[in-house]
């Protein structure tokens, strides 16, 4: 196992297109549920342990070797929103791309071509985890950090929030993640029937309206 190859995979630089999505913190900040750093800390707390811990485990399930189709549909029934649906297979097919540039493999390739439109992104990351060598709690650990990393990079240049206050958060969050990356790799363990379905509704219906906006910053 190749401790830089977790390090390329986490990289939020890594082309797969996450930069342009917030995670659903600008219409949080739109409707004034994020005004500084410590609404930005409960944010992410609140998304981490509901819709990260899903995602997370849903990774560390394809690292692991279960079935990515099988998975596939496991995630969209635990994304009850069709913007996040669609969101979810638009940047799986973005580091799809990335991951078979980088880290060419039969599985990628099989489900690239079993999803033409792109199969969730969580699963293609697990995937591509386990064709780079890493393990099933890496790729939790690589998604449960995308999931408060994200919304805090957002917050940063929708608010202007001072970077090394967004980063402290994280800093802050970080016994956190690693509790929910071990959680997701051990429900990974014991197969898909036993992978977790948290759930944050407000995330769900404040998607749809994003979708809507006539304007907006980020795609998500």
């Amino acid at each position: 196992m190749s401790r830089a190859a977790l390090l390329v995979l986490a990289d939020g630089r890594f082309p797969a297109g996450g930069h342009a999505h917030s995670g659903g913190a600008e219409p949080a900040v739109t409707q004034g549920r994020i005004r500084n750093a410590d609404d930005l800390a409960a944010f992410c707390r609140g998304r981490l342990h509901t819709a990260g811990l899903t995602a997370a485990a849903l990774a560390a399930a394809a690292a692991h070797g279960l079935d990515p189709l099988a998975l596939d549909d496991a995630a969209d029934a635990r994304t009850p929103s069709p913007a996040l649906r669609a969101t979810a297979r638009k940047l799986g097919r973005q580091m799809m791309r990335a991951a078979r540039a980088t880290w060419p493999s039969p599985e990628l390739d099989a489900l690239a071509t079993a999803r033409p439109r792109g199969a969730h992104q969580p699963v293609v990351l697990g995937l591509t985890a386990r064709a780079a060598g890493l393990k099933s709690e890496d790729a939790a650990h690589c998604v449960a950090y995308e999931t408060v990393s994200g919304p805090a990079t957002a917050v940063v240049r929708l608010l202007s929030l001072d970077p090394f206050h967004a980063t402290a958060v994280l800093a802050r969050l970080a016994p956190e993640l690693d509790d929910v990356a071990a959680q997701a790799a051990e429900s990974a363990r014991r197969g898909i029937d036993a992978l977790p379905a948290a759930s944050a509704p407000l995330l769900d219906i404040t998607a749809e309206a994003h979708a809507a906006w006539p304007v907006r910053l980020f795609a998500s």
